[in-house]
Parts: C-alpha cells; structure tokens; sequence
C-alpha cells in the first residue's frame, strides 16, 4: 500500500461534474496525522535492540566463530573515554533523533483534534514530568529514597525530554526556515560559549574531560544533585533539542508529497551532509559526545538520516517487512522496555533457566546465556504486541 494519501478520493465525493482541476495531475497529499511507519518502529527498536541485550548476544555469536575477539570489533561496542565516536555512542543520539521524526506526525494529530492546542501542551507538559521522573527512577537513584544519592539530571530520558521541549517550541512557534535557523543557533550558541568563555580556572575554549564550560555550568546549576561524571546536562541540552530536530527534519521529510523514492534519496543526501559538515567541523570543534559538541550532532545526525533512509526503503518502499517484525515488537514499547531493562534483572531469570548449563557448554554455552537474556524480554514485549498493549507518555 503506498503510504502517500490521495485528495483525489475525497473531490470525487462532493464533485458530480468534472473540473478543469481534477483534469490535472493529481498532487500527492501529506501523509495523514497520525500514520505510523513501520520502518521508523522498527528502527527504534534496532536501537533499543542493543539495550536490551543485543549487544552480548552479537558478540557471544561472533565468538562462536572468531575467538578471541578483535579489538577493533569489541571497540565499537564500547563507550570511547573522551574524544571520538564508535558504533556504541550512537544509542543515545538515535534514540533522541527517532523522538523527533515522530513529532511532525503526533503534532499534526494533536492540533486537528478536539482541544487542539491547548490538549497539546496539557499532553507535552505530561510527557515531560513522566519523562523526568522515569529518568530519574532509571538512573537519578530515585528509588533509594536517599536525598544525598539523588541525581537530578543524568539520563537519557531526560535528555529526551529537554530535547523534546526545545523542538515543540520550534515546531509550534517557527515556520521550515525559522526551525532550520533555531537549529543552527543552537549548536553555533554553545560552541560559541564554549570558545569565547573563559573558565573560572582554565581559558576559553578548554575542552578536558574534567574541566569544560559545560560541566562548570552543571555544577554550578545541579550542585550535589550532579551525577559525578564527565557527562553534561543542562548547557548540553540544546545540542539534545539540535539532534531532536534534525529528526523533525525527517519527520517533515517523511510526511511530505514527496514520493517514497524521493523520500528515501533526501534522507540518505541529508545524512551524507551532516557526516560531512560533522567531519568539517570536528577540525575545530571536536567530536565528544560527553558534553554533545556541534560536530557530535552532526555526525551523529548524519548515520542517523542514513539508517532511517535505509530502514524506510527496505520496509516501506520496498516492502520487506517480515525481517523487521522482530525489531518492531521492540520500537512499538521502546520505553518501556528502556525502563524495564534498568530496573530488573533479566539476565537472573535466564541464568535460572539454563545457568547450570554454561559451564558445560563453553563458548556455546556462554551465547545460549546471553540469547535467553535477550528472549525474555523480547517475549513479554511479544505478548504486550499480541495484546495490543502499548505503553505511550
């Protein structure tokens, strides 16, 4: 079914004798409010895929066949300690880009229903303080009742949410231009700070893990509630409202008149200029996701345009839908299941189940274990499928 929604249907329906109008080529239509792209669930859930136990999974399997592991596979799957970017720092940035490509199509919806507006900020306003507490319940120490062990901004829930805020004030208030012009601002806002503020203690443009402009403005504004480690928060958040819109960008993109193929060719030449402009801009201002330098949304931004081009022609232009189905059940619940995976333990219910059986096993056993720790989750997000069981903020 072509996802592009036709006017010419709903003329023909009030219209009894033909126009000079309805003998012209038909204009494709904004796809409708609301509508739902497979390919854009199915990406989500590729990236909370890893998460939930992807990650062990994908390396035990490799280690069936290549033993020891190379480093270089084993280094893209962990954080790098300070400057650069590996395949692992991309679960963030993705995470808060596919929040944004959803946001052309919710608000769309929100505005044509009853309330319009006003049930639309009741709604952001919600979504925000769940966003907040969750994130604060995953990794604030929330649910340690314990005032000193509290953090009140150190999560990606919580970047979302800040991200989410700055891109609904632009969606709302600015027109295309004005929102690519904010977009631009922020990141030229904070690498100006950055580069023309001197620190207490170190000149302008000091960029150390432990003493940057934006982990002063942390303290300074988080004091105690801080988390106590090199990433940033408050300052950072507008390259987190930046990256969220670069995913708006798409969503635009995707909702557009625009023909599936076209659709699929702007993503992937608006992911090869962000790579470019990323890898432009690292040679001044460099690639650290820590404090979510310019350079970092760009790069970033730009191989998330290419997986979400990627993803859209394979499963909506295309049609191969059955390989994603797996990565679907993930995308339609991607929030809960982030919560969920921080908050219990699956890999206990997995080792209870075939633990015994590891040692016996070896290498083999050691991805039996891993794939069982990623089944159990996948399987109540199956049944929440089947039950039609979405869990929405």
């Amino acid at each position: 079914m072509d996802v592009l929604a036709s006017s010419a249907q709903t003329a023909q329906s009030h219209e009894k004798k033909p126009t000079a109008s309805q003998n012209a080529a038909p204009v494709p239509a904004l796809l409708p409010a609301g509508r739902r792209l497979t390919s854009v669930d199915a990406l989500r859930g590729f990236d909370m895929f890893w998460i939930i136990g992807g990650r062990e999974a994908f390396l035990a399997l490799v280690a069936l066949f290549i033993y020891p592991l190379p480093g270089w596979l084993t280094g893209q799957f962990e954080h790098v300690e300070w400057e650069g970017f590996v395949a692992w720092d991309m679960i963030m940035p993705l995470f808060l880009f596919v929040t944004g490509v959803s946001m052309p199509f919710s608000f769309a919806k929100w505005s044509s229903s009853k309330g319009g507006k006003k049930q639309l900020y009741l709604r952001l306003l919600r979504r925000l303080l769940l966003l907040w507490v969750l994130g604060m319940a995953v990794q604030g120490n929330l649910l340690d009742y314990d005032l000193s062990r509290l953090h009140l901004f150190s999560n990606t829930l919580q970047a979302i949410a800040a991200g989410y805020l700055i891109s609904t004030v632009f969606l709302l208030a600015l027109p295309l231009v004005g929102q690519i012009a904010g977009t631009a601002a922020l990141l030229l806002v904070f690498w100006g700070a950055i580069e023309f503020i001197p620190l207490p203690n170190a000149p302008a443009g000091t960029l150390e893990p432990w003493n940057n402009l934006a982990l002063h403005i942390d303290t300074l504004v988080l004091g105690s509630f801080r988390d106590g480690t090199t990433y940033t928060w408050v300052f950072s958040s507008l390259g987190f409202g930046a990256t969220v819109m670069l995913g708006a960008f798409a969503g635009h993109v995707l909702r557009s008149g625009l023909k599936n193929k076209r659709k699929a060719l702007a993503l992937a030449a608006m992911g090869v200029g962000c790579l470019a402009a990323g890898w432009l801009w690292s040679y001044w201002f460099p690639v650290i996701k820590h404090i979510w330098t310019g350079s970092m949304v760009f790069w970033a931004g730009g191989w998330s345009y290419l997986l979400l081009a990627g993803f859209f022609w394979l499963v909506d232009v295309k049609g191969y839908r059955r390989w994603a189905f797996p990565l679907t059940i993930i995308g339609m619940n991607a929030i809960a299941v982030y919560v969920a995976t921080h908050v219990f333990n699956f890999g206990l219910v997995s080792g209870a189940l075939i633990g015994d059986l590891t040692p016996r096993l070896g290498r083999f056993g050691d991805f039996l274990l891993a794939f069982a720790t990623l089944l159990v989750p996948w399987l109540i997000l199956l049944y929440m499928y089947r039950k039609k069981t979405f869990i929405r903020i």
